[in-house]
């Protein structure tokens, strides 16, 4: 369950509020009696990615960067 805190609460105490959160507490920040942010502890850094994980699965034609025709760049451009 959230508590919900007022906006100036959370900046007077937000060293407490951030450790509460670190422990699985979930806190709303509130403005004029409203909700307008939740925090919520992180599950975790984020994983790293990993390169290559599409190798062999797709293949990129000879004429990739090839400059485009002259009527394909008009029509980006919006012209007739």
């Amino acid at each position: 369950m959230a508590s919900i805190i007022n906006i100036h609460e959370a900046k007077t105490h937000l060293s407490r509020i951030v450790e509460e959160v670190a422990a699985g507490r979930e806190v709303i920040i509130a403005k004029a009696g409203r909700g307008v942010a939740k925090l919520v502890p992180l599950d975790g850094l984020p994983k790293a990615k990993k390169l290559g994980g599409l190798k062999g699965k797709m293949t990129v034609p000879d004429d990739f960067n090839a400059p485009l025709e002259p009527d394909l760049i008009a029509a980006f451009e919006g012209q007739p």
